[in-house]
C-alpha cells in the first residue's frame, strides 16, 4: 500500500506546527522565513516538491522535526533528499555544505531562495553591526560556492 505524499497545504501546516514559537535573529516568527522561501521558490518556478522543501528546509537542522520523523514522512523521495541537502551537519565545512546542495536535483533552487531572503537587507538592518557584517560575508561566500555570487 503506497501512501500519497503530503499535500502543500499539509506541509505548510506541519512546519509552521513545527517551528511554532520559534523565532528568527530579528525577533520575527521563524514562519514568516519558511513562507518567504517558499514564495522564493515559487517565483524561480521550483516544483511541488521543492515548495514543501522550502517549507521543511530548516526542520531537521532546527531540531524542529527529527531525521527519523523526515525518513517516515509522507512524502517524496526528491522532497526528502532536498531536506536532507539542505541539513548542514555539525562542523561540516561551507565547501562540503554547498557540494552536497549542488549534487542534489532540486536543492540549489530552494537554497538560493533561502539565501535571498536570508541576505535581504530589510532583514539584516534590524540587526546590530557586527551580526549584520558576518551574516552577509557567510551569504556571500555561500552564494559563491555554488556558483551564483551575484544573485540576490
Amino acid at each position: 500500500m503506497t501512501t500519497d505524499p503530503l499535500t502543500l497545504a499539509q506541509v505548510e501546516a506541519l512546519a509552521r506546527d513545527a517551528h511554532a514559537g520559534q523565532t528568527d535573529k530579528a525577533g520575527r516568527p521563524y514562519a514568516e522565513h519558511l513562507a518567504a522561501v517558499a514564495e522564493g521558490v515559487r517565483a524561480r518556478g521550483g516544483d511541488e516538491e521543492q515548495l514543501a522543501a522550502a517549507w521543511l528546509h530548516d526542520s531537521v537542522e532546527d531540531d524542529a522535526l527529527s531525521a527519523e520523523w523526515l525518513a517516515g514522512a509522507a512524502l517524496t523521495a526528491r522532497t526528502k533528499a532536498i531536506v536532507l541537502a539542505l541539513t548542514r551537519r555539525p562542523g561540516e565545512p561551507a565547501e562540503e555544505y554547498a557540494a552536497r546542495i549542488l549534487d542534489t536535483p532540486g536543492a540549489g533552487l530552494v537554497k538560493r531562495s533561502d539565501l535571498a531572503h536570508n541576505a535581504d537587507p530589510a532583514r539584516l538592518a534590524v540587526l546590530d553591526e557586527p551580526t549584520r557584517t558576518r551574516l552577509a560575508e557567510k551569504y556571500t561566500r555561500m552564494r559563491a560556492l555554488l556558483g551564483r555570487p551575484e544573485e540576490r
